[in-house]
């Protein structure tokens, strides 16, 4: 992330013819925009923010191939496996009262199911440690990476949606590894390399690292969608919002391919 980031702040919690032009369909577009989307799967508006770009993406789908990399942030770092009740939770850590949070909730749900994600009218019940969960993401991107193309299989992003209507759609434990082995399943990953990731320590200095990096580059809220590893956009924004940010970084990339100049300019964008 470079110094060049602004911010356009949002909901969020704090600490996705003829022949011949059919033929020309087939080819990935020019322009290529990378996408790194912070969260956490416990954090209702992540599930709002994702659905929110994947609805933009498709949008410009005919214009530019992005590439949405997940990163991980946890909200509750130190949450115990067996959780905490949400009210409880929310009520210390926020001082919300029951009343507030039900209000909150339906403006959740109702913002969800805008974008055709469903939460339970109830909420999660409990706030679960995501760590495990982080640590599967984080493999299932380096298994991304080493597909031919690089990132066309798209495992980690399924990852994330499966794990995302476990917690907010069924009210399920992210710290359960029945929970996670069922996500990485329908994500079309091997549950039995999971499982040996689960029983061990495998990808945890990777996911410390990554959390590390983004807090110490001003992350402390969540979703945060950083574009191109220099834009950054803040919070449970509308699908216009993050449209309107990849057709100006498409239009950028596509007057620099014009006039033959050096695409990373002092613009911003947001």
């Amino acid at each position: 992330m470079s110094k060049k980031t602004r911010s356009a702040a949002g909901d969020s919690a704090s600490s996705a013819g003829s022949a011949a032009p059919a033929a020309a369909a087939l080819q990935p577009p020019a322009v290529s925009i990378r996408v790194d989307v912070v969260s956490d799967v416990t954090c209702p508006w992540c599930a709002i923010g994702l659905a929110a770009l994947d609805q933009a993406v498709e949008r410009v789908s005919d214009q530019a191939w992005v590439h949405v990399h997940m990163q991980p942030f946890e909200l509750n770092p130190n949450m115990g496996r067996e959780g905490q009740d949400t009210t409880e939770h929310l009520s210390a850590k926020y001082g919300s009262t029951p009343e507030q949070q039900a209000q909150g909730r339906e403006r959740i749900r109702q913002r969800g199911a805008e974008l055709g994600f469903v939460f339970r009218p109830e909420g999660r019940g409990r706030v679960w440690n995501t760590f495990n969960a982080h640590r599967l993401l984080q493999w299932a991107g380096d298994v991304d990476a080493r597909a031919n193309p690089p990132h066309s299989s798209g495992h980690q992003l399924a990852l994330k949606v499966a794990l995302l209507a476990a917690v907010h759609t069924r009210g399920e434990s992210p710290a359960d590894a029945d929970v996670l082995l069922n996500a990485v399943t329908q994500a079309g990953l091997d549950p039995v390399q999971a499982s040996a990731i689960l029983s061990s320590e495998a990808w945890s200095t990777e996911v410390r690292d990554a959390q590390r990096f983004y807090l110490e580059n001003g992350i402390q809220a969540v979703p945060a969608f950083i574009f191109n590893e220099e834009h950054l956009v803040s919070g449970g924004q509308p699908v216009e919002v993050l449209e309107q940010v990849l057709r100006q970084l498409i239009a950028q990339a596509q007057n620099s391919t014009d006039t033959g100049t050096d695409s990373d300019s002092d613009s911003h964008v947001a």
